[in-house]
């Protein structure tokens, strides 16, 4: 079983045609197909199924399916790290956020490790925490901050607590007096603006309202962090966010819940069968040295406070 023609099924399985997955690898079709015929005929099972024109997976594709990504993952790991021995002059980092965090935190962290380490690569992906853990779990991502707990069926993972974030409920700006707080309870049948799936902050707002009794009326869902807060402003209704993505929206006005309010953790994660390169640990080793300065001089974002050692 040869990487290349693990790339070539994954490929094909992401494409679900074989002369797309061939352009995309950049190599003749025939030659992909022969390969993929090799890997079948030394796993013993057909890998696909090609019935009128439509490429499908069998069960055995299926399971090879995760475990192909996963080596391929790995192998383009091992490359960077033996790369990185030149001392960290190239490589790559591969990290995922949430939006709060990549809006209101990250751009300045990421700034500082590059004017330190400007041969290294930076990839971001933004997204809600479940879908980075899983992202994460599948070897495409070396850290990723997410939100914590983790749920009983996420992946092993090591994970360290950096920050807790404080929760607001975010209406249009308006002249008229506004309370000091909110309570849950006051959110009962009024219209709500919710994010998709996938996002933490869905479930924390769902399983708030359910403890104060009450479903959640969605007017709007499905939306990203920037879309929730266009909406929000548009006035089609409230939603639940960290307070720091306020930042430079005088359109939106955050109001706390009563206290004790609503706050998350956030921590910085990596699988735990995979040793981070020397790249990624270059760079949580940065972005705690940022935190922990930005701490000290009070310039975190709005809403968002260290967690340190006790």
């Amino acid at each position: 079983m040869q990487l290349q023609q693990l790339a070539y099924f994954v490929a094909v399985a992401e494409t679900r045609h074989f002369t797309q997955a061939a352009e995309r690898m950049r190599v003749a079709q025939p030659s992909l197909s022969k390969q993929i015929k090799a890997l079948e005929a030394e796993l013993g099972a057909p890998l696909f199924s090609r019935a009128r024109g439509n490429v499908t997976l069998t069960p055995a594709g299926e399971a090879l399916l995760p475990l192909a990504r996963r080596m391929l993952a790995d192998a383009e790991t091992a490359r960077s790290e033996v790369g990185e021995l030149a001392g960290l002059r190239r490589g790559r980092v591969r990290l995922g956020a949430t939006p709060s965090l990549c809006a209101g935190l990250l751009a300045d962290a990421l700034a500082r490790f590059h004017h330190a380490y400007p041969g290294i690569e930076l990839f971001v992906e933004e997204g809600g925490s479940r879908d980075l853990v899983r992202t994460l779990a599948r070897g495409q991502l070396d850290l990723a901050l997410i939100i914590m707990p983790l749920q009983n069926d996420d992946p092993s993972l090591v994970t360290e607590e950096i920050l807790r974030e404080n929760l607001v409920v975010v209406s249009p700006s308006t002249p008229h007096v506004r309370k000091p707080y909110l309570r849950i309870e006051e959110l009962r049948g009024r219209p709500m603006v919710m994010f998709r799936r996938g996002y933490d902050l869905r479930e924390a707002t769902i399983s708030a309202c359910r403890q104060a009794g009450f479903e959640p009326r969605f007017a709007v869902e499905g939306g990203e962090m920037d879309a929730v807060l266009r909406f929000v402003e548009a006035g089609l209704g409230i939603a639940l966010v960290p307070s720091m993505v306020l930042d430079g929206r005088p359109g939106l006005t955050g109001t706390p819940l009563a206290p004790p309010g609503l706050r998350r953790t956030v921590a910085i994660a990596h699988r735990k069968d995979v040793e981070p390169t020397r790249a990624a640990q270059a760079f949580r080793s940065t972005l705690l040295f940022f935190l922990a300065e930005a701490a000290h001089d009070g310039s975190l974002p709005q809403g968002l406070d260290l967690i340190t050692e006790s």
